[in-house]
């Protein structure tokens, strides 16, 4: 399957509802405390921007959620499917994502990530995203909790 050897340059468009279970799968796959169907179908509901990023044959390659409001974006949810991790799909999901909140008017995006998380630390840091708090216990871990950052960049 050459598809998952080599990610496709693809495009972006709205995620929707019939996606869920292909999302679902990779969301499994990608994090141990994954998202639920109800989670991404209440943010398609509540008309956050939720994005993926699909090969031009419709495979998903990566998908993001993220919240604009007053000025302010939240992204929510980034995720590329595992077999493609480190080939830069996040950076471009990330890229898109920031544009998108300008678009919006957002001046401000802001997202939680798990201190073990040092990937995705390097990938916000490298993308001038900047430490401005820290949530005690945010989230799940196999024992018990797990602090998180919360990071912000100016648009």
């Amino acid at each position: 399957m050459s598809t998952l050897r080599e990610p496709c340059v693809g495009r972006f468009r709205q995620m929707l509802p019939i996606d869920l279970k292909e999302i679902l799968s990779i969301e499994r796959r990608a994090y141990e405390f994954a998202w639920t169907e109800g989670i991404f179908r209440d943010c398609l509901r509540a008309g956050y921007q939720c994005r993926v990023l699909e090969t031009p044959h419709g495979f998903i390659q990566a998908y993001g959620v993220m919240s604009v409001a007053v000025g302010e974006a939240h992204i929510l949810n980034l995720c590329v499917r595992p077999e493609l991790q480190g080939r830069g799909l996040s950076r471009r999901l990330l890229a898109h994502l920031l544009e998108l909140a300008i678009s919006l008017q957002a001046q401000t995006v802001f997202l939680e990530v798990r201190l073990s998380n040092q990937r995705a630390l390097r990938l916000y840091a490298s993308a001038g995203f900047c430490e401005v708090g820290l949530r005690r216990d945010y989230y799940p871990a196999i024992k018990g909790r797990e602090d998180g950052w919360v990071l912000a960049k100016e648009l």
